[in-house]
């Protein structure tokens, strides 16, 4: 394997203790770890099966499907040398090997090069002959090749950046997870969030943390527990977040609309309220209406969740004089993505919906964002005209007057074309 031996290591009451190894189990890690070494430093090619069976050549260095699996076995001698030894007979390379101790069990978390035809059920189904229970696979990218502590350590680094980076980092961290946040206060008269320990609850799959804020951020994930050392680390990240305080890139773009008039786009928050409070009261009642779905008098409520930086990312245009003339609002939705526009009346049609749009996208993918939809009503002939002026694969949903657009990310030629238009020094993006 590419990792020593003392890499089979765990924290246990405040210490770090070794596995206990007898001879045999010992020989059998020595031996699965030889042949990892060996198929790796003559470009993957195993040996010959000893049977004489034909068998495909493994693939070439750099080749083969990369997998991510988390496995629990009893915490006894051997048990681990168990399953590198299934591993290693079907020529899969462990590129990297993470221990979560739960007691009379560890859940061993693997990053695997497996070769091509082996699929995940030939993976599963040899861990568990092997001694592994509750075992999870899915399909890893290049990404997943950072060792952890460089990857964790990156992580912080982009949420000390930005205070909406939050749930992004956590889902990073975690893996495929829904993440949620609710406020402390009530907003539009529900969503209080629930009382929760300062230190945070964990039970099974739902971990639930105190947000900086005095909020609750509920991170769940379906069918794999999260382990007590997952816990910590999103603890650590939640407590680094809470002691920066509230930020966000200062930085803006200046745009040239196409009827020559000069606008900035730039980050807002909760210190734009009044600025935006001030263009509520110059739109006009369909404006409002046709943004917030609602009754028009309850528009300003909802200002100080949209302008949260814990809830997603909120775009500015704003004229020469400092007035905001329009908000974009990108909106982490659990598993999902939310995009909405508000123009003011005497700006509208003049573009600088879509130059918001084209932003909010921008930066949903580079969130690593699947989608993003829009909920609107079906006479909202601007909207409609912005989502299509993206140039992405969109999905249409009528019902009863509203109408749902969702936004395809998985075009990449339209999404780089995107990113051009941003810019790559707007500083309204991470940097």
């Amino acid at each position: 394997m590419s990792r020593d031996m003392s890499e089979a290591t765990h924290a246990r009451h405040g210490r770090t203790t070794h596995r206990r190894w007898t001879p045999a189990g010992l020989a059998e890690l020595c031996r699965a770890a030889f042949r990892t070494w060996w198929a790796r430093r003559h470009g993957h090619a195993p040996p010959a099966c000893g049977t004489g069976a034909a068998r495909p050549p493994a693939a070439a260095a750099g080749e083969g499907a990369l997998w991510r699996m988390r496995t629990t076995v009893k915490d006894a001698p051997g048990s681990l040398a168990a399953l590198c030894t299934a591993l290693a007979e079907r020529h899969v390379d462990i590129l990297s090997l993470q221990t979560h101790p739960l007691g009379g069990a560890t859940v061993d978390e693997f990053l695997l090069r497996v070769p091509a035809g082996l699929t995940g059920s030939d993976l599963t189904g040899a861990v568990s002959r092997a001694g592994g229970a509750d075992t999870w696979i899915e399909r890893a990218d290049a990404h997943d090749l950072v060792d952890a502590p460089t990857r964790v350590l990156g992580l912080a680094a982009r949420a000390a950046q930005d205070t909406s980076e939050l749930p992004l980092v956590l889902r990073q961290l975690l893996g495929r997870c829904t993440i949620r946040s609710l406020p402390a206060a009530p907003f539009g008269g529900h969503g209080t969030a629930p009382a929760v320990p300062v230190e945070g609850t964990l039970e099974g799959t739902v971990m639930r943390l105190r947000a900086p804020e005095g909020g609750l951020i509920t991170v769940e994930r379906p069918r794999l527990p999260f382990t007590p050392a997952e816990f910590a680390r999103a603890r650590a990240l939640v407590d680094l977040d809470a002691r920066l305080g509230p930020r966000i890139p200062r930085g803006r773009d200046v745009l040239t609309l196409p009827e020559g008039s000069d606008i900035s786009v730039r980050r807002a928050d909760t210190g734009d309220l009044p600025a935006a409070r001030a263009m509520h009261e110059r739109c006009s009642e369909r404006t409002l209406r046709m943004r917030y779905h609602g009754p028009v008098g309850d528009a300003d409520r909802y200002l100080n969740h949209l302008l949260g930086p814990r809830f997603g990312r909120t775009l500015a245009a704003q004229t020469a004089s400092g007035r905001v003339v329009g908000l974009g609002h990108l909106l982490w939705d659990g598993d999902e993505t939310e995009v909405a526009l508000i123009v003011e009346d005497a700006w509208q049609r003049r573009g600088v919906g879509g130059e918001l749009l084209a932003r909010l996208v921008a930066l949903a993918a580079e969130a690593g964002c699947a989608t993003v939809y829009a909920v609107t009503q079906a006479s909202n002939t601007g909207m409609v005209a912005a989502m299509r002026g993206l140039g992405l694969p969109l999905d249409y949903q009528i019902e009863e007057g509203t109408l749902v657009l969702t936004a395809r990310l998985d075009a990449e030629p339209a999404v780089g074309r995107l990113f051009e238009l941003r810019g790559p020094r707007t500083g309204i993006g991470r940097s």
